[in-house]
């Protein structure tokens, strides 16, 4: 944690999304001052490290700061790591139901959510990239349909989908709060 006596990083976090935003927060709590700003990016298409890596980078010109930003992804161990980072297009269009729907013919209902932040120190600085992840499966929609996919990914060794948790258990176990871990760690080192 940061010393109380010490001003707190500043830190804007790229994101319109509101669920994220809540979450990081409550995750990172008073480690950094957060600002959240809904900059709209060109997002390229690859694997989520790269996805990242591009949207800091850019971000990092726009804000003219040390900026982070995240990319999810949901990936179906039988379509071998698909939708992955195209999860938002594919839950936009198909749904809960249609997510569980494309792993009908498979025995196999394993999956791994995984959450990458990139932080850039600001414009010129090489991205840093941070990842988490959690396995477990996808079910029929169980919870609030507030966030995402979070209704049908249910984590292993729990029986509970991520939106059937409170949030106080979910930011303990979840992608989002094993990426935000690693960064935090790094974030302490430069203070020191």
């Amino acid at each position: 944690m940061a010393s109380s006596s010490a001003p707190l990083r500043k830190l804007v976090f790229v994101t319109g999304n509101q669920n994220k935003l809540r979450e990081v927060r409550q995750i990172l709590g008073n480690v950094v001052d957060l600002e959240a700003r809904p900059i709209d990016l060109p997002e390229i298409q690859g694997e989520t490290a790269e996805v990242s890596a591009d949207k800091c980078r850019r971000a990092a010109e726009v804000v003219q700061g040390p900026v982070i930003t995240e990319d999810t992804s949901l990936c179906f161990n039988a379509l071998h790591g698909l939708p992955g980072p195209y999860i938002k297009w594919f839950m936009g269009k198909l749904k809960h139901e249609g997510l569980n729907s494309m792993l009908a013919g498979f025995e196999d209902k394993t999956a791994y959510a995984l959450c990458t932040f990139a932080y850039s120190a600001g414009p010129g600085h090489e991205p840093i990239i941070f990842e988490g992840k959690t396995d477990g499966r996808v079910v029929p929609a169980r919870g609030s349909a507030s966030f995402g996919w979070d209704p049908i990914f249910e984590p292993e060794g729990y029986t509970e989908t991520y939106a059937e948790m409170p949030c106080k258990l979910k930011n303990t176990i979840s992608h989002r709060y094993r990426a935000l871990e690693k960064l935090q760690a790094y974030l302490q080192t430069l203070d020191n």
